[in-house]
């Protein structure tokens, strides 16, 4: 696979997908706000924590910065022309909850909104934050997961069923995840004793 690769000359920023989340936070005026991230992971597991790096410039970090928490709100893929919406518009001007027909919810375990209809919420206590030039990248402890009955196996969030969708900088396109490839951590073992 190494023949043949072709050096490109994009950004890094541009290379791989990314997840889409949506990140409430509330503003100064104690108004709801939402916006779409997708400079956005998973960083730790214990504690469970998340990053969001957004601009310095949007509406969101001010009411992220003065209360310390935000929620992370994961749509599926039949919710992308919210998601979409949510990082086009400006939360200073408009109410993106009401010209999206979403409901603001209050979360019970941050100082922060979610979007009600989205299937899944990370509800997040901001623990550290570091200045990265353009965007500051907030990691969150994850204080509270909600998901709806109908995303769940057992447990456990079922993918599938959850259906997120991912961004592709390069193209400024929305994709779907594909079908299940494997379980992990066991097609690799048969290389564990080479």
């Amino acid at each position: 696979m190494s023949k043949g690769r072709k050096h490109i000359s994009i950004p890094v920023d541009m290379t791989t997908p990314v997840p889409v989340w949506c990140v409430g936070t509330y503003d100064e005026q104690d108004r709801p706000n939402v916006m779409t991230a997708s400079w956005a992971g998973i960083v730790c597991s214990r504690p469970p924590c998340v990053a969001v790096a957004l601009r310095d410039a949007t509406h969101s970090c001010r009411g992220l910065q003065a209360r310390k928490a935000f929620t992370v709100s994961v749509p599926s893929e039949t919710q992308y022309v919210q998601a979409d919406y949510f990082g086009m518009a400006g939360g200073k001007t408009k109410d993106k909850f009401a010209a999206s027909r979403t409901t603001a919810v209050r979360s019970d375990k941050v100082d922060a909104p979610y979007v009600a209809e989205f299937p899944l919420i990370l509800e997040c206590e901001l623990k550290e934050s570091v200045v990265l030039g353009l965007h500051t990248l907030y990691v969150g402890e994850i204080m509270g997961v909600k998901a709806h009955p109908d995303i769940l196996n057992g447990d456990t969030v079922d993918a599938s069923k959850l259906a997120p969708f991912f961004f592709s900088p390069s193209e400024r396109a929305y994709y779907r995840i594909g079908e299940r490839l494997s379980p992990a951590f066991a097609p690799g073992r048969a290389l564990m004793d080479r």
